[in-house]
């Protein structure tokens, strides 16, 4: 049994008629500002106010900008604008001044090795070319 796989889960689910559920909210939010302001200030304040308020709600509503919502826009352009314009990379140089540290002495004593004759050294260049398998010409 074949199971239907979504092919467009980047596009949001219309809900209300044409809107999302993010537009819907977004309409109310602006609506119920709208409102506020109408019953707050007086007829020219609303006007200026109001139609502001209105275009700013419409705009994050509604328009998108290469693809993506206006707020992603916004928060980008307003995440743009907090970083520094020029990157300048300080190498700050730090000295590190080391304590006086003594070195133990060992109070073990090394024996050194002593030379490996060149008998010996033939003996183990026959072992390894006949694979390890030492025989001697001389047996």
């Amino acid at each position: 049994m074949h199971e239907i796989v979504p092919q467009f889960i980047d596009v949001e689910d219309k809900i209300i008629g044409p809107l999302s559920v993010r537009q819907f909210v977004t309409v109310l939010v602006t609506g119920g500002l709208v409102y506020l302001e109408y019953k707050i200030f007086g007829f020219l304040p609303f006007l200026l106010f109001g139609v502001v308020t209105a275009g700013v709600g419409i705009t994050f509503t509604f328009v998108k900008v290469n693809g993506q919502p206006f707020h992603y826009v916004a928060l980008s352009i307003i995440q743009t604008f907090k970083r520094p314009r020029l990157r300048v990379w300080k190498k700050s140089t730090v000295y590190v001044v080391p304590e006086k540290v003594e070195i133990a002495k060992s109070i073990y004593h090394t024996v050194p090795k002593p030379m490996v004759s060149t008998s010996r050294l033939r003996e183990l260049a026959l072992i390894v070319d006949t694979g390890g398998i030492p025989h001697h010409p001389f047996n």
